[in-house]
């Protein structure tokens, strides 16, 4: 028995949508009808009845909420309640006690962020508007425990059924907003820093500075080597994304992309590692300048971009993941927050984004992360030994469930820079204790 056949009254593109994402997840053929006949005489498949009321004494039952069935967007109540020990909504009569399918369907697709919502300092919607924060599970991989415990019903009820066993993985990628402290910043940027320090009486910082400069001392943001000695240590596979926006903003301080050994680091680590777009902030208002870098990244590189991850974590739905899929750009790596560490999807696997306001499944890949360094250090206020802690209690609960671990560094965090003292040793210490 190697399929599920799933009965509904109707087949809408919402409930299509999620029969598509359980047939990804499970590795295993989902099937709809509406043919109650052919759903009742059906034999050697695994058997859901989507409906209102009990067909066969082998299905599962799930009474259906109207979400599925809709085609706009309206506030739906959301009550939470405990199952399993854990949180779910959308509560109804059946075997699982809850709509599995339409709780699935409004949490991967972010259906609350196309209602009106509080804006963070930053303009983006601000995780305390969500449900996972104000119920207290945005720490977990939701979606995938009640798929684990769906998974479990259906072997119950169908011994026979063969369901692929994921594994655990870990996905490490970086985001390489300015490649270096003060190398490579251009006359007028390293002046302006030198004269501001010693304007302030600093002298040791402004000596330091120049010696820098001159490449008599290593810049502090400059990690690349050890990086690579850590990719090489633990037999990692990590994901680069460059910020090579050609116009300097409040938000886009990278280095020029016209300066050579910026060019010569991008070429060197895409020849050995895989990389995609950092959109720049502007890139969000200027819709042009996306294409642009986009572009300027692939003739650096010599290869097609398909991978991106928004700058500052700056995106909007839907508007945001359409600019990205008229690019050709497939795999997007922004879902999460760049205010707190968590699961904004409540989830940890990679899943096809669904485009509510066009009712439609898309090409685009959504790869969801859990953790970011800056979240930690600037936003929760984390020591780097409470990070780490808060490293391992992610990576625990994924394991748990066979997720896919993604977690967001900087350079900046894994060079010498006193301000970051201790984040490159943490990370070190966590990516080492996976191994056991």
């Amino acid at each position: 028995m190697n399929s599920v056949l799933v009965f509904s009254h109707s087949i809408t593109p919402r409930l299509q949508y999620i029969i598509d994402f359980l047939s990804q997840y499970y590795a295993l053929s989902w099937k709809l009808t509406s043919d109650e006949d052919r759903f009742r005489n059906a034999t050697d498949t695994g058997k859901v009845n989507y409906g209102y009321h009990r067909i066969d004494t082998s299905e599962i039952f799930i009474h259906s909420h109207s979400l599925l069935f809709e085609s706009s967007v309206r506030h739906v109540k959301v009550e939470c309640f405990e199952k399993n020990r854990h949180k779910a909504f959308f509560k109804a009569e059946g075997d699982l006690g809850f709509d599995l399918f339409a709780a699935i369907f409004y949490l991967v697709t972010r259906y609350e962020e196309y209602l009106p919502f509080k804006k963070d300092m930053y303009g983006r919607y601000a995780h305390e508007n969500s449900t996972a924060f104000k119920e207290g599970f945005l720490h977990l991989p939701l979606v995938n425990i009640w798929l684990q415990d769906f998974k479990t019903l259906l072997k119950e009820k169908n011994p026979a059924l063969v369901i692929q066993e994921s594994s655990f993985s870990f996905v490490p990628t970086y985001d390489i907003d300015i490649a270096w402290s003060f190398r490579n910043k251009g006359f007028k940027r390293n002046i302006g820093g030198i004269v501001q320090l010693l304007l302030k009486g600093q002298v040791r910082k402004m000596a330091y500075r120049i010696k820098v400069i001159r490449k008599k001392r290593q810049d502090p943001f400059d990690s690349y080597e050890w990086m690579t000695w850590l990719h090489d240590q633990f037999s990692l596979k990590p994901i680069y994304f460059f910020l090579v926006a050609k116009e300097k903003g409040k938000y886009d301080k990278n280095i020029d992309v016209a300066n050579a050994e910026y060019q010569q680091l991008v070429q060197n680590i895409s020849s050995h590692y895989s990389i995609g777009l950092h959109p720049s902030w502007a890139s969000g208002d200027i819709p042009s300048l996306l294409t642009k870098e986009k572009a300027t990244l692939e003739h650096l590189t010599n290869q097609k971009i398909t991978r991106s991850r928004q700058h500052y974590i700056r995106f909007t739905l839907p508007s945001t993941y359409r600019k990205l899929i008229a690019l050709d750009l497939t795999n997007d790596y922004s879902m999460g927050y760049g205010s707190i560490n968590g699961f904004r999807a409540s989830i940890s696997s990679s899943y096809y984004w669904y485009d509510l306001r066009n009712e439609e499944k898309t090409k685009l890949l959504i790869h969801p992360f859990c953790f970011m360094d800056a979240n930690s250090y600037y936003e929760q206020k984390l020591s780097p030994e409470a990070a780490y802690e808060e490293l391992t209690q992610y990576c625990k609960t994924i394991k748990s469930i066979n997720g896919t671990m993604i977690s967001i560094w900087h350079n900046s965090f894994l060079g010498s820079d006193q301000e970051f003292a201790g984040w490159k040793e943490v990370y070190e210490k966590f990516v080492a204790s996976m191994q056991n």
